[in-house]
């Protein structure tokens, strides 16, 4: 089976980590629109018209399924994708809050997201949430970490920072802390740490996998062999191709 996995730059490898890791397809087409990233600060429209393209761009790849893994266009640009796609393509808003369904059934636990400026915008997961009964809910546009995990920086001072700067109006550490970003999870940990291991992560990655298995029919099998990856990049597929052996096939 071959999968293609769209994101707006790097940050959707780690969702392609958790599905290389999860043994679940053959092949896998990697596209970043790396000459037009960051979506996190564009307009609908803008975010629309880069992810249509990026559609286009797997048209000639015979991809079985789409995974769009930048929680920005998964916000605003899923449906008009559907709508011109000939194969299922699934977004990381709706796996993530399967997630948060199946970790907190508390209706009444404090859930905290934290995205890009423009995910929050959508109140795509807030919405969501409310919709499944969940109404303690805080929405954080935490887009200065995405500049902080291409740099390198997992932890230290300028990391801890600007955790403090984000979080130190948050007086109890939430039940649940949805990741909505891709690039967050590399700093998961010092989120973790922050928050004093007290908050259940929502990984894009791992929720992706998980629904991937319940609503595609699509399973793990640990004696695949490790999947082919081809990387393509609207500019610069070095770069990414450097990006991908570091954060895929590091420890």
């Amino acid at each position: 089976m071959k999968a293609g996995v769209f994101d707006s730059g790097v940050g959707g490898l780690t969702v392609l980590k958790s599905i290389l890791n999860a043994q679940m397809f053959d092949e896998i087409i990697y596209y970043g629109d790396t000459a037009r990233v960051p979506y996190g600060v564009k307009d609908k429209q803008t975010i629309i018209s880069f992810s249509l393209e990026a559609l286009d761009f797997f048209a000639p790849h015979q991809i079985d399924i789409l995974i769009i893994a930048c929680n920005t266009a998964s916000a605003y640009a899923i449906e008009a994708m559907r709508e011109k796609s000939s194969v299922p393509i699934v977004g990381v808003i709706e796996p993530g809050i399967q997630a948060v369904k199946n970790k907190i059934q508390d209706k009444n636990a404090s859930i905290l997201i934290i995205a890009t400026k423009a995910t929050i915008a959508s109140k795509a997961y807030e919405c969501k949430l409310q919709a499944c009964g969940y109404h303690q809910i805080q929405s954080l546009a935490t887009g200065l970490f995405v500049p902080i995990v291409e740099e390198g920086m997992k932890d230290g001072e300028i990391l801890d920072a600007t955790m403090w700067h984000y979080f130190s109006s948050i007086a109890t550490p939430p039940q649940a802390i949805i990741l909505g970003c891709t690039h967050f999870p590399l700093i998961a940990p010092a989120i973790d740490g922050f928050f004093k291991h007290q908050s259940q992560l929502i990984h894009s990655g791992d929720a992706i996998v998980d629904y991937l298995q319940k609503n595609h029919k699509i399973h793990q099998n640990p004696s695949k062999k490790q999947a082919k990856l081809h990387f393509y990049a609207s500019s610069n597929v070095s770069s990414l191709e450097k990006t991908a052996q570091e954060w895929l096939f590091s420890k």
